[in-house]
């Protein structure tokens, strides 16, 4: 939890050449995408501002979860869709205690069995008093924390939840990929 907040501070004091480099202004990134979090590979901290205007499907991984092989199903998503506006961003979490190992060891994991293309940030709480803001956030838009790993949230082009799905979900569920793509198909 050290290192994360140690993260967030740095990438709070590096926001100002951030922006004078070409970030998206907060004004035009939507107030959920207001957050910076360590990247999962190198813990270099990643404005979630730079997706905007995308699609977003965000998800609490963990790696030994009965629902971690849907990391191929979100893999594939993300490679299919990408070129129309979609990211897959993932955040492994140890909240439901299938999340031991270190962030390198997380990345490994998913590069070496799963061929995780997608964005992936830091271990971090995602439900309770200890969840990252942006969770925190999706849970009050929703009133629904993830009650388990691989729980989803579909985000529109305006930063709004449009959906939330069950673990039960997975990525190529037919009803879910509908959705999806109607959020792909729609315009900001």
């Amino acid at each position: 939890m050290a290192r994360f907040l140690s993260a967030l501070l740095l990438a709070a004091a590096f926001a100002g050449p951030a922006a004078a480099a070409g970030a998206p202004a907060a004004a035009a990134c939507p107030a959920l995408l207001q957050h910076t979090f360590p990247r999962l590979q190198d813990e270099k901290p990643q404005s979630l501002c730079q997706y905007s205007g995308r699609v977003l499907l965000v998800v609490n991984t963990a790696s030994f979860c009965g629902f971690t092989p849907q990391y191929e199903g979100l893999e594939k998503l993300h490679a299919r869709y990408r070129e129309r506006g979609l990211v897959v961003l993932g955040f492994p979490s140890n909240d439901f205690a299938q999340e031991k190992g270190s962030n390198k060891e997380i990345a490994d994991f998913c590069e070496n069995t799963f061929g995780v293309k997608f964005p992936m940030f830091g271990k971090s709480a995602v439900r309770g008093s200890d969840a990252n803001p942006l969770f925190r956030e999706l849970a009050a838009q929703t009133g629904r924390a993830p009650l388990w790993n691989f729980y989803k949230y579909l985000v529109g082009r305006d930063g709004k939840v449009i959906g939330v799905y069950s673990s039960m979900t997975r990525p190529e569920d037919r009803d879910f990929v509908q959705a999806l793509e109607q959020a792909l198909a729609a315009h900001k």
